[in-house]
Formats: C-alpha cells, structure tokens, sequence
C-alpha cells in the first residue's frame, strides 16, 4: 500500500479489494506515510487498525502477516512528541508544519499555535503540551501500539523483496542505511543493479513527486494521495513480479 497521507476514504476502497482477496501465506505492506496532511488521522488509523483485525482473525493468517513502516511523516510525529528536546523547538516545529504534520497535530486535538505558544515559553511548557498530545494518543484504542509497531523496512526471504518508504542510499549497507529509508534519497528511481542481493525494490512514496514507476528494479507505488492524487497498491509475486497494480 502506497502512501496513504490520511485519506481514509481512498484507503477503505483499497482495504474492500484486498480483504476480498487475501489469502493465508500473502502479506499486507503498509510502506509508510499513513499519516500527515488529512485531519482525519484519527479515523484513518482506526481503519487500519480495523482491516488488520479483520485479516488476522482468518484461519491461517498470522500478526506479523500485517506490517507497517515507518514513513517521514510516522518520523516527524514521533519527533513532535519530543519536541521539548529540539535545541530550536520553534524552528522544528515551523519546519514540520510545512511538511504536512498540521493534520495529525490537529487529529489529536493538538493547535499549531499552541505548539509555538510552548515552545517560546520554554521546555517545562513544551513538554506539558507534548504530554497533552501523548495522553491523546492513549486515549485512542490501539493507536499507540501501532505507532509503536512501525518498522524501518520489510523484506521477503532470498533474493526476493525489499520494502522501504521512501529510498534508500545504496552506498551504505542495508542495517546502516538510518533516515534513507523514509527521507528517500536521488538514486533510488535510477536502481539499475540489486542491492544487497535483493532484485526488485519497493517505495510508496516518491518526495519529488515523479508519480507510479512500476518499470525496472526500484518501483515507485505513489500517485498522489494526500497531494491532489490517488492512492495506489500493488499486488506482487513472491520473486518481485508485478501482478496488478489498483488505484482508488
């Protein structure tokens, strides 16, 4: 699943396609960036959570058959629940709004102005309000033990798949790779070689906006959602071959 960015509707037209197909021994890949841009952040995790309890409740499906990644704006949230920590809280929390995190900050009833309010008050306020923001997110059946549960990347065994977010930065050996994964990085679209044994690489999401790329070893599964597009998905073979590709 591509970057979803909060269009919760988008994402229960594609859930309805893949819950009518999904069989004992697929997996689902959420590839990060749930989250941001749309205020519906709220119900747009409780539908995730919901698809995900629907599946695993199937005979033969397993818990660790759902996955999710961490995507830039699973990454931004967490670093705004630290803000009080930033030695230019601020600036980070400027930069961040600019970047789509106003919609989850407002999901859980969090005010950008009181954002800027703390952080020029100093860091007992910043963290008061961070706090606030915490007991918010508690307070929501389920959305704390899947913002806890997000992964760095996702793999399929052998020389099959590699999941990221965004990229990767293939001078650097997978377990070193760091913030590549979800901040994406220029190379990633021109892939021509595998990396670390791995022969067909997937993102869902492109930060330059250079739409679907389903061609070639790195595949890009991002049309837009969140940014005026649509979400895409993409169904594939254990050995990287792209099955179907759908759009909502």
């Amino acid at each position: 699943m591509g970057a979803v960015h909060g269009e919760v509707d988008r994402l229960a037209v594609l859930h309805d396609h893949v819950a009518a197909r999904f069989q004992p021994g697929d997996r689902l890949v959420y590839l990060g960036n749930l989250i941001g841009r749309s205020v519906r952040v709220h119900d747009l995790v409780d539908e995730v959570l919901s698809m995900r309890r629907a599946l695993i409740a199937r005979p033969g499906v397993l818990a660790e058959d759902v996955v999710f990644l961490r995507g830039a704006q699973e990454e931004m949230w967490q670093k705004m629940l630290q803000l009080q920590f930033a030695p230019n809280p601020q600036d980070v929390l400027r930069w961040m709004l600019a970047q789509g995190v106003e919609g989850t900050l407002r999901a859980y009833g969090g005010r950008p102005e009181e954002g800027m309010a703390a952080a020029r008050e100093g860091a007992v306020r910043l963290t008061r309000w961070t706090n606030g923001l915490r007991e918010s997110i508690r307070a929501a059946p389920g959305h704390n033990a899947l913002y806890a549960a997000l992964r760095r990347a996702a793999f399929t065994e052998g020389d099959g798949i590699l999941f990221v977010s965004a990229g990767i930065d293939p001078s650097r050996p997978l377990a070193a790779q760091g913030d590549a994964f979800w901040w994406s990085h220029a190379a990633f679209a021109g892939l021509a070689e595998p990396y670390a044994g791995f022969q067909r690489l997937i993102r869902g999401h492109d930060p330059a906006g250079g739409g679907l790329r389903l061609e070639g070893l790195a595949v890009t599964l991002d049309s837009g959602c969140g940014r005026g597009g649509r979400l895409a998905a993409g169904l594939f073979e254990p050995d990287g071959t792209l099955a179907e590709i759908v759009e909502a």
